[in-house]
């Protein structure tokens, strides 16, 4: 198990230009940590970033494997299109293992640890088997969700169409997220094997989101609270999601559907000393995102 880590060596950040991984790569730079920010358009990431160092990086592509050249650390982010992991990211993983990559913080998904079916959960179970050591940041539902996948939902048909029946979910932002994979980042042997499930303060309906947005945006906001088959032809036809992402979406909803996406943790404060955000409160800061433009 390593306890150390060569604080001078970069950090390599996967999905640089994700929601998470964007926020994880800024606060790590404000931090003042070398950082190798990697994705599928270095330029992109050279014009977001200019304080790291840039790099070409793709899971299926072995000539863009040398990323791991030289670093320790790694925030590790599943892209979306990518469900099979033992053909599409674990040659990639062993990869990095033969590099000398020692320890990896993973974007998992709360939940993970029981449900076998959604890609993270294999990803775990690589990295336990893997003799790396490693970080889990479990987060529940992102609040970003809304204003990104569900955006034209909310903005142009006034309804939440998700498979979530009267579940509860614990929302949370992705700064609060980001916050705490690089505070493991940052210090990774007080992390070591390690999982954290980062949550807002609250477990919300959809019903309730529906009301908050409602309130917020002054005009009725409905929940139509789909089933499964409607949501992903709706996830398919209308989001535009490709199939694989909507199956993996369907998966995370049912588990909401189920009562089992509504536990809290205190882990944001525990991690970062700082309370996570409000739903509300956050919904407030984006309220724009789902207003028509005049």
């Amino acid at each position: 198990m390593y306890n150390t880590y060569m604080s001078e060596r970069p950090i390599l950040i996967t999905g640089s230009l994700g929601n998470i991984g964007r926020a994880v790569t800024g606060q790590l730079l404000v931090a003042g940590r070398p950082v190798r920010a990697v994705d599928l358009d270095p330029a992109a990431v050279r014009d977001t970033f200019p304080g790291a160092e840039a790099a070409r990086f793709d899971f299926t592509d072995p000539q863009t494997w040398s990323v791991f050249d030289g670093v320790e650390v790694v925030f590790l982010m599943r892209p979306p299109a990518l469900s099979n992991i033992a053909r599409d990211m674990v040659p990639a993983l062993e990869a990095a293992k033969r590099a000398g990559v020692k320890h990896m913080v993973l974007l998992s998904l709360q939940g993970a640890e029981n449900n076998k079916v959604v890609p993270h959960a294999k990803i775990e179970a690589w990295l336990r088997d893997s003799g790396l050591t490693w970080t889990f940041v479990r987060p529940s539902f992102f609040m970003e969700n809304l204003s990104t996948t569900h955006r034209s939902d909310i903005l142009d048909r006034d309804c939440l169409m998700v498979p979530a029946g009267k579940g509860k979910t614990a929302f949370v932002a992705a700064h609060d997220v980001a916050s705490v994979a690089a505070v493991a980042l940052e210090n990774p042997a007080s992390h070591i094997n390690k999982a954290w499930t980062p949550t807002g303060p609250q477990a919300l309906t959809y019903y309730e989101v529906a009301s908050i947005l409602t309130d917020l945006l002054g005009r009725p906001i409905r929940y139509g609270k789909p089933g499964a088959i409607r949501y992903l032809l709706h996830a398919t036809k209308q989001l535009d999601l490709p199939l694989a992402m909507a199956l993996v979406t369907t998966a995370i909803y049912t588990v909401a559907r189920l009562g089992k996406a509504g536990g809290l943790t205190d882990d944001v404060r525990t991690v970062t000393g700082t309370a996570p955000i409000a739903f509300a409160d956050w919904a407030a800061e984006n309220r724009s995102t789902w207003m028509p433009d005049d």
